[in-house]
């Protein structure tokens, strides 16, 4: 369906902005959970998927909390929903990119088969949304394949958009950009796309292709989508060819299967919606040398 950026923007930043993002990064079953997503790597690199609830130390504000859900990406079958989301440009300023950009967001999604369900957000000047479950795969191939390079780019009101809709949605929830990057028409501006994602728990990889943008703003565009992937606990690429296309989502892959969910009830029971910090730690001797990767923090509820 095709939704009024504008309208559905000021919703979201009245929303978000004023409360500073109530709509924080938690499941819900019975009990309010804060959810965070994880992935650790040892110093070569390798992720450490075998790891145990009681490998991780979490800590809110500097104050240790108590893990009381524990899921691995692998288990797919106990472990919460998995559902994919894919914001896909079809700008005039992709039409060089657009075949390369067609085919990488269909290989991705081909390799996602056990997600609950795919969310397709395909923006220009105007932005689109449709859902569809994994029947209705072929529907949003045709879609994929179906749309022509034109217009404006409104990034940020598509990044608002699929975020608005994410906002009930329970268990892992990753968003795949692609994108040159550039934004010519979106009500928001950057910075509160990034609160905006800030008080999500939607993990946030972008494919950005920049090899045909002017040389004078491709800089600022790689750095953009780098900050709105890494705010998230997600990753950024930019390939110029398919098969650096290919490795990028590879990655993707391997990360998403190897992404621990931990959650907790934070010991802080003030409905206040300020930022709270959240580390992760792996104790020794598993996490001797370990990388973490996931988001540095949440937007606590608000409540007058």
């Amino acid at each position: 369906m095709v939704r009024s950026a504008i309208g559905v923007i000021a919703t979201i930043l009245a929303t978000s902005l004023a409360h500073l993002g109530a709509q924080q990064a938690t499941f819900r079953a019975g009990t309010e959970l804060v959810s965070v997503t994880a992935t650790v790597t040892d110093r070569r690199g390798q992720y450490l998927t075998d790891l145990m609830r009681e490998d991780f130390e979490i800590l809110e504000d500097g104050k240790p909390q108590t893990l009381q859900q524990f899921a691995r990406g692998e288990d797919l079958e106990t472990g919460p929903e998995l559902h994919i989301g894919l914001l896909f440009d079809t700008s005039g300023s992709m039409e060089a990119d657009i075949k390369m950009s067609r085919s990488a967001a269909i290989k991705f999604l081909n390799t996602m088969s056990y997600a609950r369900d795919m969310t397709l957000v395909d923006f220009d000047t105007e932005v689109r949304v449709t859902k569809f479950g994994q029947q209705d795969f072929p529907r949003l191939v045709e879609r994929i394949r179906s749309r022509k390079p034109e217009g404006f780019t409104a990034m940020y009101d598509a990044l608002g958009v699929y975020l608005d809709g994410a906002t009930d949605v329970t268990g892992r929830k990753i968003l795949v950009v692609f994108t040159d990057g550039g934004d010519t028409r979106s009500a928001i501006r950057f910075g509160d796309a990034m609160t905006l994602i800030r008080a999500s728990d939607v993990i946030v990889y972008a494919i950005g292709f920049l090899q045909n943008q002017p040389s004078g703003s491709r800089s600022d565009q790689r750095l953009r989508l780098t900050q709105m992937a890494t705010e998230s606990g997600g990753s950024a690429f930019f390939p110029t060819t398919m098969k650096e296309i290919e490795e990028a989502y590879d990655t993707i892959v391997s990360q998403v299967r190897a992404q621990f969910t931990l959650g907790y009830v934070s010991t802080n029971t003030a409905t206040d919606g300020h930022w709270r910090k959240v580390e992760i730690r792996v104790r020794q001797p598993a996490g001797n040398g370990a990388r973490i990767q996931a988001r540095k923090g949440y937007f606590a509820p608000y409540r007058n």
